[in-house]
């Protein structure tokens, strides 16, 4: 494990700190230095595509919460 310099403690301790970005100057290869909570909260997400399930349950919520429930009278009919 990496030990934090006194500056990158500084950065981070200060109030209102966001994550602190970081630069591998050999590189110019750029990081962000999260607290190891937010990593794991991040890391959880699940970012495979959406199963036709899921989206079209996705599509009842959308037109629940947009109030189209009972507008088919007034959509115009597929050629």
């Amino acid at each position: 494990m990496i030990e934090l310099t006194e500056e990158q403690l500084y950065a981070l301790e200060r109030p209102g700190a966001v994550p602190q970005r970081l630069v591998n100057p050999k590189t110019q290869q750029r990081f962000v230095l999260l607290p190891e909570e937010q990593y794991e909260r991040l890391a959880s997400y699940d970012l495979s595509p959406w199963s036709d399930e899921e989206r079209d349950l996705l599509r009842a919520e959308t037109v629940e919460a947009l109030g189209w429930e009972g507008m088919e009278a007034y959509q115009e009919d597929e050629p």
